[in-house]
C-alpha cells in the first residue's frame, strides 16, 4: 500500500488523476498537499459566534462573513483576509481555473448549507482575484440547490449555480470498494479544487453526516454505498483518485446542528453551535464534528451513537492503511477553538 507521500508523488506526475488535468494543474496541487501533510499535526479550526443565529431566525450576512474572517485567519495565521484566500487557493486556479463550492442541500430548508455562507465565500474568491464565472456552486440537483437558497444559474457573468442533473455523469464508472459509481462531471471535468460545504448533522446511518459524507452527492448511486453504517463506503467514496486530488478543503457550516433523527430536518432536535469547522484533513474534521454531536447529545440527555448502534466506524476506516486519508487520533489533531 502506497503512503500518502508517495500517492502525492505520483500524482505530481499524473498517475493517479482521473482526467486529463494539465501536468501543471497536478503539480500545484501535489506540491501544496505534500507541504501541508507534511505537518506533524492535522490542524482544524472550530470559529464560533454566539450570536450569529438563534431560533427561528436566519444567521446575519455580515455576521457569516465576519465568521468566515475569523476561521481563516486562524486557520492561515493571515489576518488579512484576501491574504488567508491566497495562501490557500493556488496561483494556477485563481488565474482563471473554476472552483467548486459543493455544498449540502439534502435535509431540506432547515438543515441545509446556508446561503449566507456560501455567498460570503464566493466573495471573498472574487475579491481574491477569482472570476464569477469560474466559482461554481454545486449540489446534486436543483431541487438540494433550493434548500440551500440557491438559484440554478448558467450565465458565467456571475457565479454559476446547478447540480448534477445539469452537469451530468461520466459515462465509465470507476471501482469505489466492492462497487462500481460514476463520478459527477462537475468534478472530473469543470472544477480545478472543490472546496466542501457540508453541514453538520446526525444520520440515521452513519452516525454523522459532515466533510466525507457529503461526498455521495458526487456519485450517481449513493444508495449502493450505504450498506454496514455506511462503512467502508464513505472511506472508499473519498479515496477515488479525483475525490483525493481536488476536494481537499473543507469550510464545515456548523451554524445550526441536528444532533439526532437526521439527516432531516427536526426542529425538535435542533440546535445552534454557531460555528464554522475549517481544515484540510477530512478525517480530523469528522472525528471533530463526531465529538461536537455527541456533546450536545450528552446534554440533550440522548444516549450516544455507539448506544443506539451507529457509531461513525468509517472515521476510523478512512484513517487505516488502506484508505490514508488522514487521522482520527486525538493526538495528532491541533483542534483550534476561536
Amino acid at each position: 500500500m502506497k503512503s500518502r507521500r508517495e500517492f502525492l508523488k505520483e500524482a505530481a506526475t499524473g498517475a493517479v488523476l482521473l482526467g486529463s488535468s494539465a501536468a501543471a494543474e497536478k503539480l500545484a496541487f501535489a506540491g501544496m498537499l505534500e507541504q501541508r501533510v507534511a505537518a506533524a499535526k492535522s490542524k482544524v479550526v472550530i470559529a464560533r459566534d454566539a450570536s450569529l443565529h438563534g431560533a427561528g431566525a436566519q444567521p446575519d450576512e455580515q455576521g457569516v462573513l465576519n465568521l468566515l474572517d475569523k476561521a481563516m485567519a486562524a486557520y492561515t495565521g493571515r489576518d488579512k483576509p484576501l491574504e488567508a484566500w491566497k495562501s490557500i487557493i493556488p496561483a494556477d486556479i485563481l488565474a482563471g481555473k473554476t472552483i467548486g463550492l459543493k455544498v449540502n442541500g439534502l435535509g431540506g430548508r432547515g438543515i441545509s448549507t446556508h446561503a449566507a455562507l456560501i455567498l460570503a465565500i464566493a466573495e471573498r474568491l472574487q475579491q481574491a482575484g477569482v472570476r464569477a464565472g469560474n466559482i461554481l456552486v454545486w449540489e446534486r440537483d436543483a431541487r438540494s440547490l433550493a434548500a440551500c437558497g440557491m438559484a440554478v444559474n448558467t450565465d458565467a457573468s456571475r457565479v454559476l449555480c446547478y447540480g448534477n442533473d445539469v452537469g451530468g455523469y461520466e459515462d465509465q464508472p470507476v471501482q469505489c470498494g466492492a462497487t462500481q459509481i460514476r463520478l459527477a462531471k462537475i468534478l472530473t471535468r469543470e472544477c480545478a479544487m472543490v472546496i466542501n460545504l457540508p453541514i453538520l448533522k446526525d444520520h440515521e446511518m452513519a452516525g454523522i453526516t459532515f466533510s466525507m459524507k457529503n461526498m455521495y452527492g458526487v456519485v450517481d448511486r449513493p444508495f449502493l454505498l450505504h450498506g454496514n453504517n455506511c462503512n467502508p463506503g464513505v472511506a472508499d467514496v473519498n479515496a477515488i483518485p479525483a475525490m483525493r486530488e481536488k476536494v481537499w478543503f473543507t469550510i464545515g457550516d456548523a451554524i445550526s446542528s441536528v444532533y439526532d433523527g437526521g439527516p432531516g430536518f427536526h426542529p425538535e432536535r435542533l440546535w445552534y453551535p454557531n460555528a464554522l469547522v475549517v481544515g484540510e484533513d477530512r478525517v480530523a474534521l469528522d472525528h471533530t464534528a463526531w465529538q461536537m454531536i455527541e456533546r450536545q447529545r450528552a446534554a440533550a440527555g440522548v444516549p450516544t451513537l455507539e448506544a443506539v448502534g451507529r457509531r461513525p466506524d468509517y472515521i476510523a476506516t478512512a484513517a487505516d492503511a488502506a484508505h490514508r486519508l488522514g487521522t482520527c487520533d486525538p493526538g495528532r489533531i491541533r483542534l483550534m477553538e476561536v
